[in-house]
């Protein structure tokens, strides 16, 4: 019997979740590395995009440097992966450690407040890890959005992961019910949402600025913290060691003038801002394997 390529990549993550979990630290970090370099050398299209976006982020750098970069980059990427397949037997104690946050009363006041909060970061990092230690930690419980992954299994897969960890999972595309007036419902009853907010998945996203050249990101974050009332903090994370660390932001507030979709725009290139200074610090970290920028989107069709 043929497997099709799909059942392959579903089998894969279904063993890593099953078996890796159970692997010594030392020995995960060592196949995880390794893994990582294998990859990094082959050069494929995900790695020499990697470079090219950190070509945007460090023009400073020689090709040298970003080769040196991206291999770092590399082995961040793939740490987020050993990390996610070991996160379900993370105890409470174990997250407290692995994951240290400045800027939490920010988070904890909104919600004492009755406000609600829509907390936004790019894909830095590990924003599981994040959520893990939102909801155990911080004692949050949380919604968020997922993309639809094909197989429909391996989609399933990931939904229950992240619900164990303490996440309402909503589907992108093909759910039962209103993906944005399900999240605003939850703002206006105080409740915290949390968002990926650097790739437009949609190619309906705001224009915003982001290392001197274009780009699109999502209109939701903000959109929703304008329409509910909720704050919104901007998120950025970085491994420092054996810990990953995370800065809670100071509240993004909307400007007092202009229309809804101007105050909108406002707010998102201020996170945009945030997430770029983020990002220039600890540009290894950033895992931006695909085409990002509108120069290189326009090239690609």
């Amino acid at each position: 019997m043929k497997i099709s390529k799909e059942g392959l990549t579903d089998g894969a993550y279904a063993l890593g979740w099953a078996a890796l979990k159970h692997l010594p630290e030392p020995v995960a970090r060592g196949l995880f590395d390794q893994l990582a370099d294998f990859t990094w050398r082959r050069r494929g299209k995900g790695v020499l995009r990697l470079e090219a976006n950190l070509r945007r982020v460090r023009p400073e750098l020689d090709e040298a440097g970003i080769r040196a970069l991206s291999r770092a980059g590399m082995r961040s990427y793939l740490r987020y992966w050993k990390e996610s397949f070991r996160l379900p037997v993370y105890s409470t104690a174990r997250l407290a450690e692995d994951c240290q946050v400045k800027g939490r009363e920010r988070l904890d006041e909104a919600i004492a407040a009755g406000r609600g909060a829509v907390v936004a970061l790019p894909h830095m990092g590990n924003w599981d890890l994040a959520g893990a230690w939102v909801a155990a930690v911080a004692g949050h419980p949380f919604t968020t959005v997922a993309e639809r992954l094909k197989p429909e299994s391996l989609f399933d897969r990931f939904v229950a992961y992240r619900e164990g960890l303490g996440m309402e999972v909503l589907p992108l595309t093909g759910g039962q019910v209103s993906v944005i007036g399900t999240l605003a419902r939850r703002l206006r009853a105080g409740k915290l949402v949390c968002l990926v907010g650097d790739r437009d998945l949609s190619e309906a996203g705001l224009p915003v600025d982001f290392f001197g050249e274009t780009t699109r990101m999502p209109a939701g974050p903000a959109a929703l913290a304008l329409r509910t009332g909720a704050a919104l903090f901007p998120v950025t994370l970085w491994y420092d060691g054996t810990v990953m660390r995370g800065e809670i932001h100071p509240e993004v507030l909307p400007p007092e003038e202009g229309d809804q979709k101007e105050r909108t725009s406002a707010m998102t290139q201020t996170m945009a801002d945030i997430w770029a200074e983020g990002i220039r610090e600890h540009p290894e970290d950033w895992h931006m394997l695909q085409r990002f920028w509108l120069a290189d989107l326009e090239v690609k069709r």
